[in-house]
């Protein structure tokens, strides 16, 4: 095909797309943007691009593009989502304006692909990865934004060198996901919210900041409890659920972190810091963000052994005939997605009728949110003696 017969149908494509994607024509077999949201955070802005579908990211990640003051276009970041149709759902963009991002847009690029583009105000730089259930493409834009510096959450020092100050409590389900249900209608959302507001009182009696990820029966999707907590600067994360199970027999507490052992982790650390992905990492990303997992991970298993073993000397206080399931390591998002001391406790079954007249009682959560506390507690004793121990005194550094 001769160069101006190429220039032709190119030309072609451009005029009949927006006609094509206006009257609908949509090929079949793609998935769908189902929603698309914001939030605006200290030191960065995160973007959430939630599909119908599970997606494969083009091999060179996000393009940016400087701004274009003769087209009046701003400076902008964009990443093409193959197979996915958006058509003219979100064809007016969604406006941001919060000193960082101008705006969100998406639009039909080919018949066959969506573009998201980012309009920036301010740029630092960004990170890009997916999740499951449902499938998204999150997208972290990091900067200064007018009126002021904002502290990046991801360049503090790491866990083991840094003092226990700022605890993340984080209540989980709520609002329009319940969680499990269980005995007598007992609703895990209520029983973790209860529990964690516990927690805080008596983290915060002991001294430290506490940052509740939902002080109500709110809505709370994994990628905002996780923009909270790193926004918030947060030392440790302490995630509370309750467990459930179609046997009716099963009863007990567990503690699970993350697997840091896991090689599929580190991949994903490394591919969401670096902006790209997983199969473009050097040898050297890789090794580092191994190294980042490796040490977020020894600190997360030194405090949830130390929790785990206070909350079950405190449960069998109450019942004695209650199993300890242990310290376990899990997938859990929720946990992979931090960056600081994490775990998440199960605080009992509510498909259970002895764990359930448990949680309900409110001598039992409050003795479940102490030790808890004493826990956590016990961890920041642990890491100022190695801070003292390294030359960093009492006091420690941020």
């Amino acid at each position: 095909m001769k160069r101006t017969d190429r220039r032709l149908c190119l030309a072609l494509v451009l005029v009949l797309l927006p006609l094509l994607v206006a009257a609908g024509e949509r090929p079949p077999g793609l998935g769908d943007v189902r929603d698309v949201r914001t939030w605006s955070y200290p030191g960065y802005t995160r973007v959430v691009v939630e599909l119908s579908r599970d997606v494969r990211l083009p091999p060179d990640g996000i393009v940016r593009l400087a701004a274009n003051r003769a087209a009046g276009r701003p400076e902008r970041i964009y990443l093409d989502l193959p197979e996915i149709w958006v058509g003219i759902r979100y064809d007016r963009g969604l406006p941001v304006g919060d000193g960082l991002l101008k705006g969100v847009r998406l639009g039909q690029n080919t018949l066959r692909t969506t573009r998201l583009v980012v309009d920036l105000e301010r740029y630092d730089r960004h990170r890009v990865f997916t999740l499951e259930g449902p499938s998204r493409i999150v997208v972290d834009v990091y900067g200064s934004r007018k009126g002021g510096v904002r502290e990046d959450p991801s360049g503090r020092l790491p866990a083991g060198l840094r003092r226990v100050q700022k605890i993340i409590v984080d209540p989980g389900h709520g609002g329009a996901d319940p969680g499990a249900t269980g005995v007598a209608g007992l609703r895990e959302k209520d029983v973790n919210l209860e529990i964690s507001r516990l927690v805080a009182r008596r983290l915060e009696a002991r001294g430290f900041e506490v940052v509740l990820t939902r002080d109500g029966d709110q809505t709370r999707s994994l990628e905002e409890r996780t923009a909270i907590a790193e926004s918030a600067g947060g030392d440790v994360f302490v995630s509370i659920h309750a467990n459930a199970s179609a046997r009716a027999l099963a009863r007990g507490i567990e503690t699970y972190t993350l697997d840091r052992n896991h090689e599929r982790h580190s991949l994903d650390v490394a591919a969401r810091e670096n902006g790209i992905p997983a199969a473009k990492l050097d040898p050297l990303q890789r090794a580092l963000a191994s190294l980042q997992v490796d040490e977020v991970g020894q600190h997360s298993e030194k405090l949830a052994g130390l929790v785990h073993s206070n909350v079950i000397r405190g449960a069998r206080s109450r019942d004695r005939s209650l199993p300890d399931l242990g310290v376990k390591k899990g997938p859990f998002y929720v946990l992979f997605m931090s960056s600081m001391s994490s775990l998440l406790v199960e605080t009992g079954f509510v498909t259970n009728r002895h764990d359930a007249a448990l949680l309900r009682s409110k001598a039992y959560q409050a003795e479940l949110a102490e030790r808890i506390a004493e826990g956590v507690d016990r961890y920041r004793q642990q890491v100022e003696l190695g801070l003292a121990a390294n030359g960093d005194g009492p006091r420690g550094v941020r």
